[in-house]
């Protein structure tokens, strides 16, 4: 590592909502869902299979060590998640082709292994340009990123690193601002302060950025819960979870059960006029932000900690969130595109 004083994290002090003019933030916010849309729509049934835990532990980990802002550490999945379902594209591609063509069929078990060896020299490559795209903060030089690689047992060099940056950039087409769910949410809290909210944009923030790396971390078992609940199925067949990939694409959905959660959180009180703007804003049914609230809530506050507070009883969160979406709304339901 870089032996120089490493600078402070940005502290939540440094974000500020209100000081946008409503213009700007009503082209955004129109910007922000037709991107949602078209990605929505774009969303393969590979997509998410790269999120795994140990993953995106390993990238906020390091982007904690690295002093990276958070939206550093969520482009950096991003882009990693796409990287590696570019790869596993191509290599799917050339199978077929030679099997089409009856050529001379390549050592799979060779591609995999060499995919396998420099998956962490593509992590590290992935988190050095998600941090080139916020230069404005920190970027990572290549010597930190050498250093840290040979401490890890990889040796690599500078043109090695170089290469490997270009790969993904290549990859990807060089689109590598890739949107993130923290963007869509610092949007609606932007939104929700102009609306009147009750609980101050602040004051969720801070929470929402705790429950939004806890939806990452355990990315799996929200949507699996959320799954199940939206078919009421304890068994979700493959095609029902090849068709919910949409739903897993949809960062302005899970902007909006973020934010519902965290105001629920905050002041549970509060949440029915919460989920009432960001239902008036975004579209989505009140049933859809209870439902993925709930599914939030139960992986946080539901969940035991030992040595914390006891936490609130999953059919309390449940109770209250059913509580706030009827007889009085109309119901709407996560449903796969």
């Amino acid at each position: 590592m870089d032996r120089h004083v490493r600078p402070r994290l940005a502290s939540l002090s440094d974000f500020q909502f209100g000081a946008v003019a409503t213009e700007t933030i009503e082209d955004a916010l129109l910007h922000f869902a037709q991107q949602n849309e078209q990605a929505v729509q774009e969303s393969a049934g590979r997509m998410g299979s790269f999120r795994e835990t140990r993953i995106v532990e390993f990238v906020f980990l390091l982007s904690e060590q690295w002093c990276l802002e958070k939206s550093v550490s969520y482009q950096a999945v991003e882009i990693l998640e796409r990287f590696m379902i570019k790869q596993a594209e191509n290599i799917c591609r050339q199978a077929s082709i030679q099997l089409r063509e009856k050529t001379e069929p390549q050592n799979w078990r060779a591609l995999k292994e060499q995919l396998f060896n420099k998956f962490i020299l593509r992590l590290v490559s992935c988190v050095q340009l998600a941090s080139k795209l916020s230069f404005h903060y920190k970027k990572i030089s290549n010597v930190t990123v050498l250093n840290f690689l040979q401490a890890l047992g990889y040796l690599h060099t500078k043109e090695e690193l170089l290469e490997s940056e270009l790969d993904v950039l290549k990859s990807l087409n060089f689109q590598i601002n890739l949107p993130t769910p923290l963007a869509y949410v610092e949007m609606l809290l932007e939104v929700l302060g102009y609306n009147g909210c009750l609980v101050p944009a602040t004051q969720l923030y801070a929470t929402c950025l705790t429950l939004l790396d806890l939806v990452y971390l355990l990315h799996e078992p929200v949507y699996e819960s959320l799954l199940r609940a939206s078919i009421e199925n304890s068994t979700p067949s493959q095609l029902q979870g090849e068709k919910f990939t949409s739903v897993k694409e949809d960062f302005m959905l899970l902007a909006v059960g973020i934010i519902a959660a965290s105001a629920f959180i905050q002041n549970h009180a509060c949440w029915s006029q919460v989920a009432g703007h960001l239902q008036s804003i975004t579209g989505i049914a009140l049933e859809s932000i209870a439902e993925l609230s709930y599914a939030i809530l139960t992986h946080s506050v539901g969940a035991s900690t030992p040595g914390r507070q006891r936490p609130v009883p999953p059919h309390l969160v449940a109770g209250a969130l059913r509580a706030a979406t009827s007889p009085t709304h109309e119901a709407g339901g996560i449903h796969p595109k």
